[in-house]
């Protein structure tokens, strides 16, 4: 019997050297928007490539493979990924989704439920008691974020997967923060994972897309249904894109982890930072979560300024390696405020409900050398 395939081996190999009209190694990237049909009521494997693509397919293939799915529908932007999931709920649906999402995932929640599409409990998911008031509500869909953004909170998915199917709900992760290389939702039980594609995947700060893998082959077809019905499907230079970065995914990865490791470490000791967030620590209360679930802990991390908002205008004018930028996943290193850039949709309140305060920065640790990123550190925190 031959050894699986491990998902190292899948990043870097699936679909190479697969080309039949000319042996071409790296899979071609299929730019045309129409296809011919080989006659009359005869349509070949591909018609319109909003409908599929040879380069979308490639990608849905390969991620597929690597969260352990049954099939992939690519789309444009990772928000509308998380919003191919929303369609399938009708007026009556409540989604349970985390109190302390991504901005624009809550923006987008919101959006559609003041729109009378579903309704929404956002819900601390670490608290059980609330997540068991939230169940009794019979939800269609549980919505996770872990580890949450910015504030780095980890949940037990297997946990919330199992309550999920005895309450009859159906239950998407958004893995962005991890990826395939760190995190299997769908082993863990979930229906759908979710990826802002732009992030850990492509890994270069140069292509927006998003994807949605799921477990049953009926989700799959139902979702490529609705995206090519909106439109909403990605295009093939951003798939070959996002697929090229795939290829170095398990050893970029493993090595901004490390760096991520050692700069959380730096800052816990800092008198300007008053707490870091990051589930590497032992400190960091859902440390056991993420180690059981968690192949590695990931290249994100946040932490508190003791000195507000002042402390964070000095802070980010100071560092010279870091840029202050959204986003997050490329292999150079960025510093967000999340309270006015990715989280400033939430309002003060709803932030404020979160815990993301105006003293808190996000950091997505690079490819660059450990001790360099430490001492841009170092001196920007001695600048405040």
């Amino acid at each position: 019997m031959s050894k699986p395939v491990q998902r190292q081996t899948v990043a870097a190999a699936n679909g190479i050297a697969t080309d039949a009209a000319f042996g071409a190694v790296t899979p071609a990237i299929y730019l045309t928007s129409s296809y011919a049909f080989a006659g009359f009521e005869q349509p070949r494997a591909h018609e319109y490539t909003r409908t599929s693509n040879p380069s979308r397919s490639m990608l849905a293939d390969t991620l597929a493979k690597l969260e352990g799915g049954a099939g992939a529908v690519i789309t444009a932007t990772g928000t509308a990924a998380v919003d191919l999931v929303l369609s399938q709920l009708n007026s009556d649906d409540l989604v349970i989704a985390p109190h302390d999402c991504y901005g624009g995932t809550y923006r987008l929640l919101v959006s559609r439920r003041d729109k009378g599409q579903f309704k929404v409990a956002f819900v601390d998911q670490g608290d059980d008691a609330a997540m068991a008031a939230a169940f009794r509500r019979k939800p269609a869909l549980v919505f996770v974020e872990s580890p949450s953004n910015p504030l780095m909170r980890v949940v037990d998915i297997g946990a919330i997967a199992a309550r999920a199917k005895a309450a009859g709900a159906k239950v998407s992760v958004d893995n962005t923060f991890l990826s395939p290389a760190l995190q299997q939702p769908i082993a863990l039980g979930a229906d759908f994972v979710i990826h802002s594609t732009t992030k850990y995947l492509n890994g270069h700060t140069d292509v927006v897309g998003g994807a949605v893998v799921a477990a049953a082959k009926a989700d799959v077809e139902t979702l490529a249904a609705w995206a090519n019905i909106v439109g909403t499907t990605g295009a093939p230079f951003d798939a070959y894109m996002t697929l090229r970065g795939i290829r170095t995914l398990f050893p970029r990865i493993e090595r901004q982890q490390m760096t991520a490791a050692a700069v959380a470490a730096f800052l816990a000791g800092q008198p300007q930072v008053s707490a870091v967030y990051y589930p590497g620590l032992e400190t960091h209360p859902s440390h056991a979560i993420a180690r059981k679930q968690q192949a590695g802990f990931g290249a994100m991390l946040s932490f508190e300024l003791a000195g507000g908002v002042e402390a964070v205008k000095h802070f980010v004018e100071a560092v010279r390696i870091f840029n202050l930028a959204e986003s997050l996943g490329g292999i150079e290193s960025l510093v967000a405020h999340p309270a006015t850039m990715t989280h400033a949709a939430m309002g003060a309140e709803a932030r404020h409900a979160a815990g993301i305060g105006d003293g808190l920065l996000r950091l997505s640790v690079g490819l660059e050398a450990e001790s360099d990123l430490i001492g841009d550190l170092e001196q920007a925190l001695a600048a405040i």
